[in-house]
Parts: structure tokens; C-alpha cells; sequence
């Protein structure tokens, strides 16, 4: 598989929409903003309830999932139900790739049983934009999270939370604290909010968890965690990604909560009303205490709520887009049909 991380044009079509969602990087603010309007519509304003619409009806979804998931996964297949959707999960552990199919016969074969859309988690940088180049010109691929690349999908459900509870995003200072380093999350949070124009984007973290790339993306890196929430309107805690380390890079957990965990008494640094978010899961006593957790500024369970209409407009989205797109060539079509009528004629 290629170890080439996604081009940003690859996910959009020639009327420069989206085609495939596979990372923020190389999109502009109505993009983004079409997803959080469109989020908007499948929200009932009254009752906080997600809609079901027929929007895709007749359409089939195939979720790959090579990675365990419990919120991504679930949300997205909840998000297709509510779309009328066909859906369907590939269980990787029984699936043909564990008897040494290859990954694009296993796609292929898919695509063979008439997919329309593939939401793809897998754990090689580069995965979504691998399948992407592959599918069909019909078939959409969705980037689920791909190694410690890009998870565009989460990042947008916490903009849309941060939208819901704080209005404009553009005068948010937003502290993103704990593993930056191998965290996919942190990634595509960081692109949405440099996108939407965030007054300011900080990161927190020791030294051995920060990457060198935050500092040229406008990024302000803190490695005092009380500097770094001081005043800040949102707080956004994400966990250590032990499973992507490849050595010790914290003395211990205990030690990590002390200098960066998120208790009440640093969370009185931030503003008054900052909000708490976390994409999950949580480590309690370790990123996060649960009187924290479970406290009043935190909006944790509401990102889950939440990314089901992100989900769902991400994917109406795609589809309306291909269907405009058709339009466009029909009227092309029929524009040159008649031209040469004309020409015949004349």
C-alpha cells in the first residue's frame, strides 16, 4: 500500500464538491461550513433528536473497519440507518483478508455486490486515499481514521459542538491537551480550526508527545499545562495513544495526570464558561478526572450525539453532490446534442 498521505484534490470533483472525505487538509471554509449547516437541518432544534430522511434511499454503504471502533463505527452506521440507507459492516476478523485475500480484491469484490460509498478505518497513513484511488468514478470513500493521519469526520462533530455552544469559532482561543504526537485526531482538529480561522490554536503536552509541525500552522505549543488552559474558551482532552508508541515516552501514567491531567482546579483557569470535550475514549484519572468528565462544562456525550447528523451530512452531501454532478454532464450533453443539430442543419 502506499505510504502517500492524502492530495487534497483527489476528494473533490471537477465542480470542485466533494467527492470523497478523506481530510481536511486542502479545503476551504465553505466546505467546512456547508457540513455544519447541513448537520444544522438534521437536528430537531426543539427536542435535540436526530431525523430520519430518506435522503439515500436505495443507496448502499459498506463500513471497513480494520481498527477496533465503538463511537466512530456506531455513529456512522446509526447516521446511514437514519438515512434509509442499505448498510452493511465487513467483519474483519472473519473476513476474506484474514486468508490472504489482498486489500483491493477484498475492495473490488465489494464494489462487485454494487457499493455506492465505503467508510474506511484502517491503521496505515494513507489508507482512505489508497482505496480512493481505486473505487470506481461512482463510488465515494469516506477516511473513518487512517494511522495517525487525518480523522476528518471527528474533527467536524467537534466543530459543530464548538459552533453549538459558542457561536463563531473564529474568536475561540482552543487548548488541545494530552498526546498530540500520535494522536490522528489532533491532526484534522488542528486543520478545521486553522480553516475557520480560530483566534488561537494551542497545544499541550510534554516535549516526547509534540510534533515539530504545529509551530509553522500558527500553532502555539505549551508544555506547562496551567499556561497552556489559561483563559481559553475550550478545552479539548485527548488521550495517550499507547498503542502507537514504540517506547516509554512518559515516566507513567500517574506521573502524566499530575503535570497534564484535567482536574477542577485547572479547569478554573480556563474562562468561566469554557466547555470540555473529548473525542474518546476517556481514561479517567489518567487525561481527565471523572468529576471533570462528568461535570457541567463538559459536552462529551453531546459530540457523540452530535457526530451522527455530522455523519449523515457528510454522506448527503457526497450524494447530492454526485447527483448535481450528473446533472451537469446530462445538460453538457444534451448542449453539445444540439450544437451539432445546429451544425448539421445549417
Amino acid at each position: 500500500m502506499s505510504s502517500r498521505l492524502s492530495s487534497p484534490n483527489i476528494q473533490l470533483n471537477e465542480l470542485g464538491k466533494l467527492h470523497h472525505f478523506l481530510t481536511l487538509e486542502g479545503l476551504k471554509a465553505h466546505h467546512l461550513t456547508e457540513i455544519l449547516d447541513t448537520t444544522e437541518s438534521f437536528i430537531n432544534p426543539n427536542t435535540n433528536e436526530i431525523k430520519k430522511v430518506p435522503l439515500l434511499r436505495g443507496k448502499s454503504i459498506m463500513n471497513l473497519f480494520f481498527e477496533p471502533s465503538t463511537r466512530t463505527r456506531t455513529t456512522f452506521e446509526i447516521a446511514e440507518k437514519r438515512l434509509s440507507a442499505d448498510v452493511s459492516s465487513l467483519d474483519i476478523q472473519t473476513s476474506a483478508t484474514k486468508k490472504g485475500e489482498s486489500l483491493l480484491d477484498t475492495l473490488w469484490n465489494l464494489q462487485a455486490m454494487q457499493a455506492d460509498m465505503f467508510v474506511i478505518r484502517h491503521a496505515q497513513s494513507g489508507a482512505a486515499q489508497f482505496f480512493a484511488q481505486h473505487v470506481a468514478p461512482h463510488v465515494h470513500v469516506l477516511n473513518a481514521g487512517d494511522g495517525q493521519h487525518a480523522h476528518p469526520s471527528q474533527a467536524m462533530l467537534d466543530m459543530f459542538t464548538i459552533r453549538k455552544h459558542k457561536g463563531d469559532i473564529f474568536d475561540l482561543k482552543v487548548a488541545i491537551v494530552g498526546d498530540v504526537l500520535h494522536s490522528r485526531v489532533v491532526r484534522s482538529q488542528i486543520q478545521a480550526l486553522s480553516i475557520l480561522e480560530a483566534r488561537e490554536i494551542r497545544v499541550v503536552g510534554p516535549k516526547t508527545l509534540m510534533p515539530e509541525y504545529p509551530e509553522a500552522l500558527g500553532v502555539h505549543v505549551y508544555h506547562d499545562m496551567d499556561e497552556g488552559i489559561q483563559d481559553v474558551d475550550v478545552i479539548i482532552m485527548v488521550r495517550l495513544q499507547n498503542e502507537r508508541m514504540t517506547s516509554a515516552l512518559i515516566p507513567s501514567e500517574k506521573e502524566f495526570f499530575k503535570l497534564y491531567g484535567l482536574t477542577e482546579t485547572r479547569l478554573a483557569l480556563a474562562k468561566p464558561d469554557a466547555i470540555v470535550m473529548h473525542p474518546g475514549p476517556i481514561n479517567r484519572g489518567v487525561e481527565i478526572e471523572s468529576a471533570v468528565a462528568d461535570g457541567p462544562q463538559s459536552v462529551i456525550l453531546e459530540q457523540v450525539t452530535y457526530g451522527i447528523a455530522v455523519r449523515m451530512a457528510i454522506m448527503s452531501i457526497i450524494m447530492s453532490n454526485a447527483a448535481q454532478l450528473s446533472q451537469h454532464h446530462a445538460e453538457q450533453t444534451s448542449q453539445q446534442t444540439q450544437e451539432q443539430d445546429a451544425k448539421e442543419t445549417s
